[in-house]
Protein backbone atom coordinates (compact mmCIF):
# COMPACT_ATOMS: atom_id res chain seq x y z
CA UNK A 1 0.00 0.00 0.00
CA UNK A 2 1.66 3.62 -1.17
CA UNK A 3 2.01 5.41 2.18
CA UNK A 4 0.37 8.99 2.17
CA UNK A 5 3.46 11.75 1.76
CA UNK A 6 4.00 14.30 4.72
CA UNK A 7 2.87 17.65 3.42
CA UNK A 8 6.25 20.12 4.61
CA UNK A 9 5.54 23.83 5.12
CA UNK A 10 7.99 26.71 5.08
CA UNK A 11 8.41 28.49 8.84
CA UNK A 12 10.15 31.42 8.76
CA UNK A 13 9.02 32.65 11.85
CA UNK A 14 6.67 31.69 15.05
CA UNK A 15 3.40 32.59 13.02
CA UNK A 16 4.06 31.11 9.91
CA UNK A 17 4.38 27.71 11.66
CA UNK A 18 1.42 28.08 13.00
CA UNK A 19 -0.27 29.47 10.42
CA UNK A 20 1.41 26.39 8.17
CA UNK A 21 -0.33 23.98 10.71
CA UNK A 22 -3.45 25.50 10.64
CA UNK A 23 -3.78 25.14 6.88
CA UNK A 24 -2.89 21.20 6.62
CA UNK A 25 1.00 20.92 7.01
CA UNK A 26 2.16 17.91 8.34
CA UNK A 27 5.79 19.30 9.25
CA UNK A 28 7.56 22.77 8.97
CA UNK A 29 11.30 23.37 8.54
CA UNK A 30 12.70 26.08 10.20
CA UNK A 31 16.11 27.54 11.26
CA UNK A 32 17.87 28.75 14.20
CA UNK A 33 20.13 32.03 14.35
CA UNK A 34 22.56 30.22 13.23
CA UNK A 35 23.96 27.40 10.95
CA UNK A 36 21.25 27.54 8.54
CA UNK A 37 20.90 28.65 4.80
CA UNK A 38 18.52 31.81 5.13
CA UNK A 39 20.12 34.11 7.34
CA UNK A 40 17.20 36.79 6.42
CA UNK A 41 14.20 34.97 7.07
CA UNK A 42 13.83 35.88 10.49
CA UNK A 43 14.37 32.49 12.18
CA UNK A 44 13.76 31.38 15.68
CA UNK A 45 16.30 32.26 18.65
CA UNK A 46 16.54 29.39 20.98
CA UNK A 47 13.31 30.61 23.44
CA UNK A 48 10.90 30.77 20.57
CA UNK A 49 12.39 27.39 18.99
CA UNK A 50 11.83 25.68 22.10
CA UNK A 51 7.78 26.90 22.00
CA UNK A 52 7.53 26.30 18.32
CA UNK A 53 8.34 22.59 19.43
CA UNK A 54 6.31 21.93 22.15
CA UNK A 55 3.48 23.74 20.19
CA UNK A 56 3.78 21.48 17.41
CA UNK A 57 4.32 17.72 18.84
CA UNK A 58 1.45 19.51 21.58
CA UNK A 59 -0.91 18.84 18.25
CA UNK A 60 0.50 15.75 16.65
CA UNK A 61 3.23 17.77 14.46
CA UNK A 62 6.67 18.01 13.69
CA UNK A 63 9.61 20.59 13.25
CA UNK A 64 12.69 19.54 11.20
CA UNK A 65 15.84 22.28 12.00
CA UNK A 66 18.02 23.45 9.19
CA UNK A 67 21.79 23.18 9.26
CA UNK A 68 22.63 22.91 5.92
CA UNK A 69 26.09 25.22 5.89
CA UNK A 70 28.98 24.16 4.02
CA UNK A 71 30.61 25.07 7.34
CA UNK A 72 34.31 26.54 7.52
CA UNK A 73 36.17 25.72 10.47
CA UNK A 74 34.77 29.58 12.45
CA UNK A 75 31.42 27.53 12.11
CA UNK A 76 32.02 25.05 14.14
CA UNK A 77 32.14 27.40 16.95
CA UNK A 78 29.07 26.56 19.13
CA UNK A 79 27.64 24.16 17.44
CA UNK A 80 28.13 21.61 19.80
CA UNK A 81 26.51 23.50 22.68
CA UNK A 82 22.99 24.20 19.66
CA UNK A 83 23.34 20.65 19.03
CA UNK A 84 22.74 20.00 23.32
CA UNK A 85 19.91 21.80 22.58
CA UNK A 86 17.99 20.80 20.02
CA UNK A 87 18.13 17.19 21.42
CA UNK A 88 17.14 18.55 24.78
CA UNK A 89 13.63 20.18 23.20
CA UNK A 90 13.50 16.82 21.01
CA UNK A 91 13.21 18.52 17.59
CA UNK A 92 11.86 15.82 15.21
CA UNK A 93 15.07 15.94 12.55
CA UNK A 94 17.84 18.38 11.81
CA UNK A 95 18.68 19.06 8.16
CA UNK A 96 22.22 18.66 7.06
CA UNK A 97 24.63 18.84 4.12
CA UNK A 98 27.91 19.01 5.46
CA UNK A 99 29.79 15.68 6.05
CA UNK A 100 31.83 17.25 8.70
CA UNK A 101 28.47 18.36 10.79
CA UNK A 102 27.03 15.79 9.97
CA UNK A 103 29.80 13.20 11.85
CA UNK A 104 29.07 15.85 15.01
CA UNK A 105 25.10 15.56 14.78
CA UNK A 106 25.97 11.80 15.09
CA UNK A 107 28.27 11.90 18.35
CA UNK A 108 25.95 14.94 20.10
CA UNK A 109 22.53 14.28 19.53
CA UNK A 110 22.40 10.51 17.91
CA UNK A 111 18.45 10.62 18.96
CA UNK A 112 17.96 12.93 16.61
CA UNK A 113 17.21 12.15 12.95
CA UNK A 114 19.33 13.21 10.45
CA UNK A 115 17.92 14.29 6.68
CA UNK A 116 20.07 15.46 4.23
CA UNK A 117 19.66 19.07 2.78
CA UNK A 118 19.07 19.01 -1.06
CA UNK A 119 22.48 20.88 -1.05
CA UNK A 120 23.93 18.23 -1.23
CA UNK A 121 23.23 17.39 -4.51
CA UNK A 122 22.02 13.86 -4.06
CA UNK A 123 21.08 12.48 -7.55
CA UNK A 124 21.93 9.01 -7.56
CA UNK A 125 20.39 5.82 -5.47
CA UNK A 126 24.15 4.99 -5.00
CA UNK A 127 24.57 8.00 -3.25
CA UNK A 128 21.62 7.53 -1.16
CA UNK A 129 21.99 4.65 -0.23
CA UNK A 130 26.03 6.04 0.79
CA UNK A 131 24.07 9.10 2.98
CA UNK A 132 21.75 5.73 4.40
CA UNK A 133 24.48 4.26 5.74
CA UNK A 134 25.89 7.64 7.54
CA UNK A 135 22.74 6.38 9.84
CA UNK A 136 20.72 9.45 7.39
CA UNK A 137 16.52 8.65 7.75
CA UNK A 138 15.65 11.24 5.06
CA UNK A 139 16.93 12.05 1.65
CA UNK A 140 16.01 15.94 0.44
CA UNK A 141 16.37 14.91 -3.96
CA UNK A 142 18.43 18.00 -5.62
CA UNK A 143 15.36 19.73 -7.83
CA UNK A 144 17.51 18.31 -10.44
CA UNK A 145 16.07 14.93 -11.11
CA UNK A 146 13.22 13.58 -13.22
CA UNK A 147 10.89 11.67 -11.88
CA UNK A 148 11.39 8.48 -13.36
CA UNK A 149 14.89 8.87 -11.49
CA UNK A 150 13.48 9.28 -8.38
CA UNK A 151 11.28 6.13 -9.11
CA UNK A 152 14.64 4.71 -9.95
CA UNK A 153 16.05 5.70 -6.37
CA UNK A 154 12.77 4.30 -4.69
CA UNK A 155 13.16 0.87 -5.97
CA UNK A 156 16.94 0.90 -5.01
CA UNK A 157 17.00 1.91 -2.13
CA UNK A 158 15.65 -0.13 1.30
CA UNK A 159 12.01 1.30 2.67
CA UNK A 160 13.57 2.77 6.03
CA UNK A 161 15.24 5.42 3.89
CA UNK A 162 12.78 8.01 3.50
CA UNK A 163 12.48 10.27 0.22
CA UNK A 164 11.76 13.96 -0.33
CA UNK A 165 10.80 16.58 -2.93
CA UNK A 166 10.47 19.83 -3.49
CA UNK A 167 7.10 20.66 -5.09
CA UNK A 168 6.71 24.15 -5.17
CA UNK A 169 8.30 27.58 -4.99
CA UNK A 170 11.50 29.58 -6.16
CA UNK A 171 14.15 27.22 -8.57
CA UNK A 172 17.54 28.39 -7.52
CA UNK A 173 19.44 28.20 -11.15
CA UNK A 174 22.21 27.46 -9.77
CA UNK A 175 22.57 23.26 -9.49
CA UNK A 176 20.90 22.46 -6.48
CA UNK A 177 21.04 26.08 -5.08
CA UNK A 178 25.41 25.69 -5.28
CA UNK A 179 25.80 29.42 -5.95
CA UNK A 180 29.37 31.68 -6.10
CA UNK A 181 27.46 35.05 -7.20
CA UNK A 182 26.32 36.76 -4.11
CA UNK A 183 29.75 36.25 -2.65
CA UNK A 184 31.56 37.62 -5.96
CA UNK A 185 29.26 40.60 -6.22
CA UNK A 186 28.35 41.01 -2.87
CA UNK A 187 29.83 39.39 -0.26
CA UNK A 188 27.10 37.47 1.21
CA UNK A 189 27.94 34.08 1.05
CA UNK A 190 25.01 31.91 -0.39
CA UNK A 191 26.02 28.52 1.32
CA UNK A 192 26.73 29.91 4.64
CA UNK A 193 23.16 31.96 4.68
CA UNK A 194 23.39 34.91 3.08
CA UNK A 195 22.26 34.71 -0.71
CA UNK A 196 21.35 38.38 -1.88
CA UNK A 197 19.64 36.88 -4.74
CA UNK A 198 21.89 38.00 -7.88
CA UNK A 199 19.88 35.54 -10.11
CA UNK A 200 17.13 38.21 -10.00
CA UNK A 201 18.98 40.69 -11.42
CA UNK A 202 19.14 42.40 -14.84
CA UNK A 203 22.67 42.02 -16.90
CA UNK A 204 24.10 43.20 -20.07
CA UNK A 205 27.54 42.47 -20.97
CA UNK A 206 30.50 44.86 -21.74
CA UNK A 207 33.14 43.69 -25.06
CA UNK A 208 36.76 43.56 -23.27
CA UNK A 209 38.48 46.10 -25.92
CA UNK A 210 35.14 48.63 -24.75
CA UNK A 211 35.49 49.25 -21.34
CA UNK A 212 32.09 51.32 -20.06
CA UNK A 213 30.22 49.99 -23.32
CA UNK A 214 27.21 47.95 -21.74
CA UNK A 215 25.22 45.87 -24.04
CA UNK A 216 21.52 44.42 -23.01
CA UNK A 217 20.98 41.09 -23.92
CA UNK A 218 17.76 41.68 -25.38
CA UNK A 219 14.59 39.40 -24.67
CA UNK A 220 12.81 42.72 -25.03
CA UNK A 221 13.46 46.46 -24.46
CA UNK A 222 13.59 45.83 -20.63
CA UNK A 223 16.49 43.58 -21.11
CA UNK A 224 17.52 40.31 -20.25
CA UNK A 225 16.90 37.87 -16.99
CA UNK A 226 19.22 35.29 -18.07
CA UNK A 227 19.59 33.42 -15.07
CA UNK A 228 16.06 33.95 -13.39
CA UNK A 229 13.44 30.81 -13.35
CA UNK A 230 10.05 30.31 -13.20
CA UNK A 231 8.57 29.01 -9.74
CA UNK A 232 8.17 25.06 -9.25
CA UNK A 233 4.69 24.27 -9.18
CA UNK A 234 3.23 20.37 -9.48
CA UNK A 235 0.09 20.88 -7.98
CA UNK A 236 -1.44 19.29 -10.90
CA UNK A 237 0.54 16.24 -10.90
CA UNK A 238 0.02 14.79 -7.63
CA UNK A 239 -0.63 11.24 -8.73
CA UNK A 240 2.93 10.89 -10.74
CA UNK A 241 4.68 11.96 -7.14
CA UNK A 242 3.19 9.67 -4.97
CA UNK A 243 3.89 6.54 -7.28
CA UNK A 244 7.36 7.96 -7.99
CA UNK A 245 7.68 6.86 -3.97
CA UNK A 246 8.28 10.42 -2.59
CA UNK A 247 7.23 10.44 0.98
CA UNK A 248 7.68 13.97 1.72
CA UNK A 249 6.05 16.71 -0.33
CA UNK A 250 8.16 20.12 0.60
CA UNK A 251 7.29 23.49 -0.35
CA UNK A 252 9.62 26.37 -0.62
CA UNK A 253 9.37 29.51 0.92
CA UNK A 254 10.86 30.54 4.19
CA UNK A 255 11.23 34.06 3.34
CA UNK A 256 7.54 33.76 2.18
CA UNK A 257 4.42 35.93 3.73
CA UNK A 258 1.69 33.91 6.26
CA UNK A 259 -0.76 34.63 3.17
CA UNK A 260 2.07 32.63 0.72
CA UNK A 261 2.31 29.65 3.25
CA UNK A 262 -1.46 29.51 3.75
CA UNK A 263 -2.24 29.71 0.76
CA UNK A 264 -0.39 26.86 -0.84
CA UNK A 265 -0.12 25.11 2.28
CA UNK A 266 -4.08 24.75 1.85
CA UNK A 267 -4.05 23.98 -1.85
CA UNK A 268 -1.70 20.87 -1.46
CA UNK A 269 -3.52 19.66 1.76
CA UNK A 270 -7.02 19.44 -0.49
CA UNK A 271 -5.53 17.80 -3.58
CA UNK A 272 -3.42 15.21 -1.63
CA UNK A 273 -6.38 14.49 0.79
CA UNK A 274 -8.76 13.96 -2.29
CA UNK A 275 -6.34 11.91 -3.98
CA UNK A 276 -6.10 9.44 -1.03
CA UNK A 277 -9.53 8.99 -0.59
CA UNK A 278 -10.39 8.07 -4.26
CA UNK A 279 -6.91 7.25 -6.26
CA UNK A 280 -8.78 5.41 -8.96
CA UNK A 281 -11.42 8.68 -9.71
CA UNK A 282 -8.75 11.15 -8.54
CA UNK A 283 -8.84 14.20 -10.88
CA UNK A 284 -7.80 17.63 -9.49
CA UNK A 285 -9.95 20.43 -8.61
CA UNK A 286 -8.86 23.19 -10.85
CA UNK A 287 -10.47 25.94 -7.88
CA UNK A 288 -7.15 24.61 -6.60
CA UNK A 289 -4.77 26.00 -9.33
CA UNK A 290 -6.64 28.78 -9.13
CA UNK A 291 -6.07 29.15 -5.68
CA UNK A 292 -2.24 29.16 -5.44
CA UNK A 293 -2.17 31.95 -8.17
CA UNK A 294 -3.91 34.22 -5.61
CA UNK A 295 -0.25 33.86 -3.73
CA UNK A 296 2.39 36.13 -4.86
CA UNK A 297 3.73 33.88 -7.56
CA UNK A 298 6.22 34.07 -11.32
CA UNK A 299 5.21 31.64 -13.82
CA UNK A 300 4.75 28.29 -13.07
CA UNK A 301 7.31 25.16 -14.24
CA UNK A 302 7.42 21.71 -14.02
CA UNK A 303 10.77 22.32 -13.51
CA UNK A 304 13.11 18.81 -14.18
CA UNK A 305 10.22 16.25 -12.97
CA UNK A 306 9.26 15.37 -16.83
CA UNK A 307 12.37 16.56 -18.85
CA UNK A 308 15.41 18.00 -18.83
CA UNK A 309 13.81 21.70 -19.07
CA UNK A 310 14.87 24.36 -22.02
CA UNK A 311 15.44 28.20 -21.50
CA UNK A 312 11.87 28.83 -22.17
CA UNK A 313 10.48 26.33 -19.01
CA UNK A 314 12.62 27.98 -17.01
CA UNK A 315 13.57 31.50 -17.71
CA UNK A 316 11.07 34.70 -18.54
CA UNK A 317 11.80 38.35 -19.17
CA UNK A 318 11.87 40.07 -15.88
CA UNK A 319 12.30 39.40 -12.27
CA UNK A 320 8.66 40.64 -11.38
CA UNK A 321 6.09 38.55 -9.69
CA UNK A 322 2.19 38.39 -10.81
CA UNK A 323 -0.09 39.17 -7.44
CA UNK A 324 -3.39 38.60 -8.12
CA UNK A 325 -4.30 39.65 -4.45
CA UNK A 326 -3.36 41.51 -1.38
CA UNK A 327 -3.21 40.26 1.74
CA UNK A 328 -5.12 42.67 3.77
CA UNK A 329 -5.42 41.27 7.43
CA UNK A 330 -5.46 38.29 9.82
CA UNK A 331 -8.36 36.75 12.05
CA UNK A 332 -6.70 36.57 15.31
CA UNK A 333 -10.29 35.94 17.12
CA UNK A 334 -13.86 36.33 17.75
CA UNK A 335 -16.14 37.77 20.15
CA UNK A 336 -19.18 35.57 19.89
CA UNK A 337 -20.99 37.80 21.93
CA UNK A 338 -20.69 41.15 19.97
CA UNK A 339 -20.10 38.68 16.54
CA UNK A 340 -16.68 40.55 15.89
CA UNK A 341 -14.03 39.47 14.66
CA UNK A 342 -10.84 41.04 15.68
CA UNK A 343 -8.23 41.55 12.94
CA UNK A 344 -4.75 42.25 12.69
CA UNK A 345 -3.87 44.58 9.93
CA UNK A 346 -1.21 43.82 7.07
CA UNK A 347 -2.44 46.43 3.96
CA UNK A 348 -4.64 49.22 4.31
CA UNK A 349 -8.34 48.25 3.59
CA UNK A 350 -11.91 50.48 4.19
CA UNK A 351 -15.14 50.67 4.28
CA UNK A 352 -16.77 49.57 0.85
CA UNK A 353 -13.65 47.14 0.47
CA UNK A 354 -14.97 43.52 -1.04
CA UNK A 355 -12.14 40.82 0.26
CA UNK A 356 -12.46 37.27 0.49
CA UNK A 357 -11.81 35.08 3.60
CA UNK A 358 -9.77 32.36 3.14
CA UNK A 359 -10.50 29.78 5.99
CA UNK A 360 -8.37 26.95 7.52
CA UNK A 361 -9.82 24.12 6.10
CA UNK A 362 -12.91 25.48 4.24
CA UNK A 363 -13.97 27.34 1.27
CA UNK A 364 -13.32 30.85 1.04
CA UNK A 365 -16.27 33.32 1.58
CA UNK A 366 -16.96 37.01 0.25
CA UNK A 367 -17.18 39.60 2.70
CA UNK A 368 -18.17 43.37 2.13
CA UNK A 369 -16.81 45.85 4.60
CA UNK A 370 -19.81 47.60 5.85
CA UNK A 371 -18.70 48.13 9.27
CA UNK A 372 -14.89 48.73 10.29
CA UNK A 373 -14.33 49.25 14.33
CA UNK A 374 -10.78 50.31 16.05
CA UNK A 375 -9.79 48.70 19.26
CA UNK A 376 -12.08 50.06 21.54
CA UNK A 377 -15.09 49.03 19.21
CA UNK A 378 -15.35 52.73 17.46
CA UNK A 379 -16.46 53.13 13.72
CA UNK A 380 -13.28 54.15 11.48
CA UNK A 381 -13.56 54.71 7.99
CA UNK A 382 -10.28 52.79 6.94
CA UNK A 383 -7.40 50.35 8.57
CA UNK A 384 -3.88 52.12 7.02
CA UNK A 385 -2.15 51.52 10.42
CA UNK A 386 0.93 48.10 9.96
CA UNK A 387 -0.70 45.44 12.08
CA UNK A 388 -3.59 47.65 13.30
CA UNK A 389 -6.12 45.76 15.53
CA UNK A 390 -9.70 46.12 14.24
CA UNK A 391 -12.54 44.47 14.61
CA UNK A 392 -15.03 43.64 12.08
CA UNK A 393 -18.71 42.18 11.82
CA UNK A 394 -20.26 39.25 10.85
CA UNK A 395 -22.80 36.50 12.13
CA UNK A 396 -20.69 33.30 12.18
CA UNK A 397 -17.43 32.39 14.19
CA UNK A 398 -14.43 32.55 12.06
CA UNK A 399 -11.02 30.54 13.22
CA UNK A 400 -8.23 31.74 13.94
CA UNK A 401 -5.65 32.61 11.32
CA UNK A 402 -8.16 32.75 9.15
CA UNK A 403 -7.12 35.59 6.43
CA UNK A 404 -8.55 38.56 4.33
CA UNK A 405 -7.31 39.18 1.07
CA UNK A 406 -8.91 41.40 -1.52
CA UNK A 407 -8.70 41.49 -5.27
CA UNK A 408 -5.78 43.99 -6.36
CA UNK A 409 -7.29 46.52 -9.11
CA UNK A 410 -6.29 46.25 -12.85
Amino acid sequence: MIKKPELLAPAGNLEKLKVAFAYGADAVYMGGKQFGLRAFAGNFDNDEMRTAVKYAHAIGKKVYVTMNIFAHNDDFRGMEEYMEFLSEIEVDAVILSDPGVLSLARKIMPNVPIHLSTQANNTNWYSANFWHEQVVKRIILARELSLKEISEIRKNTPDTLELEAFVHGAMCISYSGRCLLSNVFTGRDANRGECAHPCRWKYHIVEDKRPGEYYPIFEDDRGTYIMNSKDLSMIEHIPELVNAGIDGFKIEGRMKSSYYVATVVQAYRKEIDAYFANPEGYTMDPSSLDEIKKASHRPFTTGFYFRKPTAQDHQYSDSHYIREYDFVGMVKGYDKDNRLMKVEQRNSFAVGDNLEIMIPGEDSIKYEVNTLLDENKEPILKAPHPQQRVYLPIDREIKQYSILRRKVKE
